[in-house]
């Protein structure tokens, strides 16, 4: 492979930190390189080095002659007094860019939704971070530097963004550098990940399932001092390998040397006595839906929404921007009331919700971190039976990434990232059971994600998660649900299916004027009797069982709380019911697609 970029002995220091000491980096033909690490180590910087827009205190960044490098930067740089298509094609005239089939792929995969023509000045965060990307992706580069291009970004987004960036370049040509904390985005893309720590940037084979592996065995040879972040990564690896084995299929060492790793390791969810404190916290009633909706003048936004929330249920929730997502969420809440149905919630239901806003740190705006934490309860026990641990507020700063400098830091000067963990912290303390998360993962770094991730592996309660992390949501709830059309549709398939439904709406009308038609193959005659049939006789299982697991968690109340095991069987009883349901609801999937 041909060599595009070189940095040799890259010095830069700040006058209270050195960020990096003499490193020497290369850029190959081909290469997909993923850079991760901690908030204020320097990944930006380092990108910024490389694609010639800072200047390192010692070395050098050398390119091939003729190398061209695209960049996007984290900020907002677009001009507010231009229009979409001047910021994206410039003065380029019509002919020529509607005749570059790259240029056409990237204004329908980014901009289909937009008005061409509209100013860039009335844009929301998320259109603007599309309009940039569409800027930089429809010009020709040998390397491109991607700072955070998937925040803002919803899931459809960053999944055209990956599938954009494995075809843009024939095998062995370009590169691309990207820095982000979505670690789907980084498994998807990548081939090798840089971590930047201490004051190097250490590299790794794979994307981020490989790094992950490789850095629990470099963990598990460290010192002392790295067991805290070994055991955190060594979860995450169970998860991984378990949850999903594919994902790990790229690196070329052993994978029997990291199996061996985990085998010690429990599953990351006690769901059996987590289910059961649930229940004795929640009771049978939670929060339900009974055909409720929501409408705003002559638009309506939610429509006969039926959802009986279950005490310990882990939910996340996809919709595209404006579906009624977080309409949804304040119905649950009770911020807002129903137009029509009606919304039932349990005698001893305590909601809370992190919202993207940092509301709760407003009063404490000029106080430094120890005096906030210093009015708040004493402990807070995390986990169930022999495994609960109770924390002390400090103890769960440590957890967040906290150090006991930062203590006397007022609420104001923090970073992002660390007002996000203090807020959390403030939500948590409050001892909710039912917690909702509307995009959680905004300004935290992959190490600060996983430790949320364990801490919300102990909370004992109903978890429902809204976020465009697809990484983040599959690995804290158990079930997913999409917000579609004003209604509330479930999702077997996971995002997955998500994709694929949204994918189907949008060609839907398109299909007349000859467009191809779905690969799912069609039914007729016989066969299409006989798939009908089976469907309704499917509707009516999956009717039946989820109305025996509604049963079998309402009995969960009345059983003696202290009796483990027949608490146990019972779980296991519906486990297996719920396992029933997954199944049917899929082959009822699968035909309703050939049926279509």
């Amino acid at each position: 492979m041909a060599h595009l970029l070189g940095a040799e002995s890259l010095h830069l220091e700040y006058p209270t930190k050195v960020v990096f000491d003499s490193i020497t980096l290369g850029i190959e033909e081909g290469d997909r390189i993923g850079i991760v690490g901690r908030n204020g180590d320097g990944k930006s910087s380092l990108l910024a080095m490389l694609a010639g827009r800072k200047e390192p205190d010692a070395g050098r960044v050398t390119m091939r002659a003729g190398t061209t490098v695209g960049v996007l930067d984290q900020a907002d740089t677009l001009d507010d007094a231009l229009t979409i298509a001047q910021s994206v094609v410039g003065d380029m005239p019509e002919y020529e860019w509607a005749g570059d089939a790259r240029v056409r792929d990237v204004i329908s995969g980014l901009l289909s939704d937009l008005d061409w023509n509209a100013p860039v000045a009335g844009l929301s965060g998320g259109q603007r971070r599309r309009v940039a990307l569409a800027a930089l992706l429809v010009k020709e580069w040998d390397i491109i530097a991607l700072d955070e291009p998937t925040n803002h970004l919803d899931v459809e987004a960053i999944t055209w963004l990956a599938g954009h960036l494995k075809k843009r370049w024939a095998t062995n040509s370009g590169a691309f550098l990207v820095v982000t904390h979505d670690r789907w985005f980084l498994d998807e893309v990548c081939t090798e990940t840089w971590e930047v720590h201490d004051r190097i940037v250490e590299p790794f084979e794979g994307g981020y399932a490989a790094y992950i592996l490789q850095r629990v065995e470099r963990d598990r040879m460290a010192a002392a001092t790295e067991a805290k972040r070994q055991n955190l990564a060594r979860k995450e690896l169970a998860w991984l390998r378990r949850g999903a084995p594919a994902r790990t299929s790229k690196p070329k060492f052993r994978i029997d040397a990291a199996n061996e790793l985990i085998e010690d390791v429990p599953e990351i969810r006690d769901k059996v006595s987590l289910q059961s404190l649930a229940v004795s916290r929640l009771g049978k009633d939670v929060v339900d839906l009974l055909d409720a909706g929501v409408r705003y003048g002559d638009r309506d936004i939610l429509t006969d929404v039926e959802w009986r929330i279950a005490p310990g249920e882990r939910t996340g929730i996809l919709g595209v921007n404006g579906a009624g997502k977080s309409t949804l969420l304040s119905l649950i809440a009770g911020t807002i009331e129903p137009t029509s149905g009606r919304v039932k919630r349990g005698k001893t239901v305590q909601v809370r919700t992190l919202t993207q806003r940092i509301d709760e740190l407003t009063p404490h705006w000029n106080d430094p971190v120890r005096t906030v934490i210093s009015s708040l309860r004493t402990e807070y026990t995390f986990g169930t039976g022999s495994k609960a641990q109770a924390l002390t507020p400090g103890q769960l700063l440590e957890r967040l990434g906290f150090s006991s400098a930062q203590l006397s830091t007022p609420v104001k000067d923090l970073s992002g990232g660390q007002q996000r963990r203090l807020q959390l912290l403030l939500v948590l303390l409050d001892q909710p059971n039912v917690l909702i998360l509307d995009e959680p993962t905004n300004d935290m770094d992959t190490d600060m994600l996983a430790a949320i991730e364990d801490l919300l592996d102990s909370w004992p309660g109903t978890l429902l998660v809204v976020s465009h992390d697809r990484y983040f949501l599959e690995r804290v709830t158990d079930q997913q649900y999409a917000v579609m059309d004003g209604r509330l549709r479930h999702l077997p398939g996971g995002v997955d299916e998500y994709l694929r439904l949204r994918a189907a709406e949008q060609n839907a009308p398109t299909r007349s004027t000859g467009a191809a038609e779905a690969t799912t193959p069609r039914l007729s005659g016989a066969d299409l009797r006989a798939a009908q049939k089976e469907v309704s006789a499917l509707e009516r299982r999956i009717q039946k069982l989820t109305a025996q697991v509604e049963k079998a968690k309402h009995a969960l109340v009345d059983h003696d709380q202290s009796d483990y095991e027949g608490l146990a069987e019972k779980m296991k009883q519906i486990g297996a019911l719920e396992a029933e349901v997954e199944e049917s609801e899929l082959r009822w999937l699968e035909l309703s697609e050939q049926l279509d």
